[in-house]
């Protein structure tokens, strides 16, 4: 082992153990987290990659955490390869940003990991976030633009206010028209110069005579204005001491919370009526009924108040051909003196005053009536079909001798409706008769077209 103990053998370790010891600390200092596979790669695109070097450092919050492996073109855009520590956590809303290291135009890649609540980033994704970070390019443009901006102002304000001047710009015409008011002016004083002192003398005549007037120790018109006046601004000042004070009626209306909220109350109570009567639906009912059995017609008079949709108050006057009815039998013996064998009978109609009072509730198609029906007690029901242009009633009233009433009305147009039905349907008052009539309804927004369009 004599090999062991030579000068070259010593010589050649401790270049090895040297080397290996370089090696290893330059791997410990290098910013390059891809040595013993302590990384993760990323990739982002970048419209220009002006400044940016392989190798240079890639930091987040200024610390270096990685360095820039590859730069190449794809579709156009600059493509940035970068390779970071293996612990830096980047997720999906990860974002990049290129920011500038001084003057000189150095520049490095700056990265914000991303919120820690997304989906972690793949390796060797690409990040899609790029912020714009601006550059000392973009700067020296926009102070280039600024230049340019005040050499213009500077060569517009030249020419306004040069020996010459110039009508082209606002400015120079702003001073032209300046020029030429103080010449004016100055002509104008020039020639007027005896008028413009005579004009001053008289204004100094006037506040001389009120100067004396005011230090006139008599009683004239001016000073006794001045003293009425004073009365009154005393009194006001006095009138309004008492309402800040709460003293009387508007004291206490402006001051005390309790009277202005009763006062309030009462407004809104007020308001509130007048809207409720402003909902009041009114509308009028006019119609005539032809009974074929009795051979006269029925008229009906009606008013109908409706404070809402679910329910209505209906008052009306009943002119009835038919309203007593008497009944006159007589004995027909047969021929030749032998007994009874028929007897006819003779009905007479008499007109009748009668009234309806009824209050009546909706429940969308149905409605159900109770109240006075032509003098007499009674309850009725409608139901309407095809959007309510059909109606069909039923009445039941004067229950001593149970007066049943049916009918079927249909909305012609606007307002105007025909009817049929039958009347005393179980005839046990002695009237019944089917019957065919028209009328016409109508309501608040009818009446006010019909005043509007009335000729008079």
């Amino acid at each position: 082992m004599n090999w062991l103990r030579a000068a070259e053998f010593k010589v050649g370790m401790l270049v090895i153990v040297v080397g290996s010891l370089i090696a290893i600390m330059s791997m410990q200092v290098s910013d390059d987290p891809s040595y013993l596979g302590r990384s993760k790669k990323a990739w982002f695109l970048l419209p220009n990659a002006g400044g940016l070097v392989r190798n240079s450092a890639v930091r987040s919050a200024g610390i270096p955490v990685g360095v820039i492996k590859n730069i190449t073109l794809q579709d156009g855009q600059a493509r940035i390869e970068i390779t970071l520590k293996s612990e830096i956590p980047l997720t999906t809303s990860a974002a990049v940003e290129v920011k500038a290291q001084g003057i000189l135009g150095d520049k490095h890649v700056e990265v914000y990991p991303g919120s820690p609540t997304d989906p972690p980033l793949e390796d060797s994704a690409q990040i899609l976030n790029i912020k714009d970070g601006g550059s000392l390019d973009s700067l020296m443009t926009e102070v280039s633009d600024v230049a340019k901006s005040l050499k213009v102002v500077a060569k517009n304000l030249e020419e306004a206010t040069s020996e010459d001047g110039t009508r082209k710009h606002v400015l120079g015409r702003i001073v032209k028209n300046i020029e030429t008011l103080t010449g004016d002016l100055a002509q104008i004083t020039t020639e007027n110069k005896d008028k413009i002192g005579d004009i001053v003398d008289d204004i100094h005549g006037i506040t001389s005579s009120l100067q004396s007037v005011m230090n006139d120790k008599g009683d004239t018109g001016l000073k006794e204005t001045w003293k009425r006046l004073s009365n009154s601004v005393k009194n006001l000042d006095e009138i309004t001491t008492k309402i800040n004070n709460g003293e009387g009626a508007i004291g206490k209306l402006v001051s005390d919370e309790q009277t202005a909220e009763n006062v309030s109350s009462a407004i809104d109570g007020l308001s509130g009526l007048m809207d409720s009567a402003s909902r009041i639906q009114t509308a009028f009912d006019f119609r005539a009924e032809y009974l074929g059995d009795v051979g006269k017609s029925k008229s009906y008079i009606g008013v109908q108040i409706q404070p809402g949709l679910d329910r209505y108050y209906y008052i009306a006057v009943v002119d009835d051909p038919a309203g007593v009815v008497e009944t006159t039998r007589t004995q027909v013996t047969g021929t030749g003196g032998g007994a009874p064998s028929d007897y006819t009978e003779v009905k007479t109609y008499q007109n009748k005053i009668k009234f309806t009072v009824l209050f009546a509730k909706n429940f969308w198609d149905l409605t159900l009536r109770g109240g006075l029906i032509e003098s007499s007690g009674g309850f009725g029901v409608d139901y309407h079909f095809f959007r309510r242009k059909l109606k069909y009633s039923f009445e039941a009233f004067d229950f001593s001798k149970t007066n049943i009433r049916s009918s079927l009305s249909y909305s012609v147009y606007r307002g105007v409706y025909v009817t049929a039905g039958i009347n005393d349907a179980l005839d046990k008052s002695g009237a019944r008769s089917g019957y065919l009539g028209a009328g016409l309804f109508l309501t608040n927004d009818d009446l006010k077209l019909l005043l509007t369009k009335a000729p008079f």
